[in-house]
């Protein structure tokens, strides 16, 4: 009974920023639960994204890694395409592609900078679900997954005021989409990870006295890792969660209690 709640087996899922921590995570937890994948990234790094596709394939799943950037429409349709191509649907798709180039307070923060945060975070997941849900619509249904952050719900004053923005934007509209879709039943939620030990948070866990301010800050003392977010993707993947839409569900170890 578990193991059907949880399989993905004979599903395809499309993942943006799968090179390295979360993203990589979610690849692999798909892959294990049977879901062959397409994974894509900037094309700065393919020798990590391809990492990714051999460790899915190393999982006896298919895998075809296409370098993008989800901010550009172009990148996008050639993303869609080449995963359409490789096999024929897209039943899943995670927006985990995102970043904040940035620290800056708003009142000091330049324009190019905060389109650039707004680009990838906000802009990208749009581009991307709209390509692929249209591809949904016409398979009649399937599964959209973004990667938000516990810093789209609460504002922090730590100079990552765009990130925040871009965030809770990307919060709403996952809401708003799981409205819009829900009668051609796809379903659409939101993970939002406090902290967790990636790549993008070393800032926070490498320096020893800034990791030990931020752990005070969690209820579990500690800080998370990439394959705890997975967990909650492939709930929401699978058919465990298919009466839930229109959720953002926090990652966090009690941060925000």
């Amino acid at each position: 009974m578990l193991d059907e709640l949880y399989s993905l087996r004979g599903k395809v899922a499309l993942i943006t920023g799968a090179s390295r921590g979360i993203g990589r995570a979610v690849a692999l937890a798909f892959a294990e639960a049977g879901a062959d994948l397409a994974v894509s990234s900037r094309n700065r790094r393919p020798p990590e994204l391809e990492e990714t596709a051999e460790q899915v394939r190393a999982l006896g799943r298919k895998a075809l890694a296409v370098p993008a950037h989800v901010g550009r429409k172009a990148d996008v349709a050639d993303l869609v395409q080449k995963s359409l191509a490789a096999f024929g649907r897209i039943d899943i798709l995670v927006n985990n592609a995102g970043g904040n180039p940035v620290l800056s307070t708003l009142a000091e923060l330049e324009e190019e900078a905060f389109d650039k945060v707004m680009e990838v975070n906000l802009k990208g997941a749009f581009l991307v679900s709209k390509a692929v849900a249209a591809v949904m619509i016409g398979q009649g249904g399937g599964r959209i997954i973004n990667v938000s952050s516990v810093s789209g719900l609460r504002a922090r004053n730590d100079r990552t005021g765009a990130y925040c923005i871009s965030k809770a934007a990307l919060n709403m509209m996952t809401q708003v989409m799981a409205r819009e879709l829900a009668g051609h039943h796809i379903l659409v939620n939101a993970i939002a990870p406090g902290s967790i030990r990636t790549e993008f948070s070393r800032v926070n866990w490498s320096d020893p006295e800034r990791c030990a301010r931020r752990v005070q800050e969690i209820e579990l003392k500690r800080f998370g890792e990439p394959a705890e977010v997975a967990g909650i993707a492939l709930f929401l993947a699978s058919a465990a969660g298919s009466f839930v839409t229109g959720e953002i569900i926090r990652v966090d170890g009690g941060e925000m209690i």
